[in-house]
């Protein structure tokens, strides 16, 4: 349950992006946030890397409670997702910044994947929920 209740909070973090995305100043304010949205992106980055390791680890889950495996391995994927993309302004910021051509890419990509970033909020919302839901009907740990 701990699980999901982290991916919901994640996901809330992560869906102002969408609405900041269709706003014009969109810029500045997601400059405001960033620092925030990196350091929570890089922790649930390395949580769900470790949940995706654990769902690997625990195959014998798959015999005993097949939806709650899929459950849990969706859910880290979500989560390592989202963690990634919320932290990857932080990234760029600490590793690119002696590079300009490197972090000119890089704020184009972040241009780019904004939009995705809000739409994997909601899915992540989704699944954290389910997540929640499943961990009382099928879990096994």
């Amino acid at each position: 349950m701990i699980w999901g209740i982290a991916l919901v909070l994640l996901s809330i973090v992560a869906v102002p992006s969408l609405l900041l995305s269709k706003k014009p100043n969109a810029k500045e304010l997601l400059e405001k946030v960033e620092p925030y949205q990196g350091w929570i992106g890089i922790i649930f980055c390395f949580w769900g890397i470790w949940g995706i390791i654990t769902a690997i680890l625990n195959l014998g889950w798959l015999s005993i409670s097949p939806v709650w495996w899929v459950t849990f391995l969706a859910g880290n994927i979500v989560s390592t997702g989202l963690g990634f993309m919320l932290g990857s302004g932080l990234i760029n910021k600490f590793f690119l910044s002696n590079n300009a051509a490197a972090r000119v890419k890089a704020e184009e990509l972040r241009e780019r994947i904004a939009p995705k970033q809000g739409k994997l909020g909601l899915l992540g919302i989704a699944v954290g929920s389910w997540m929640i839901i499943a961990s009382f009907l099928f879990s096994v740990a």
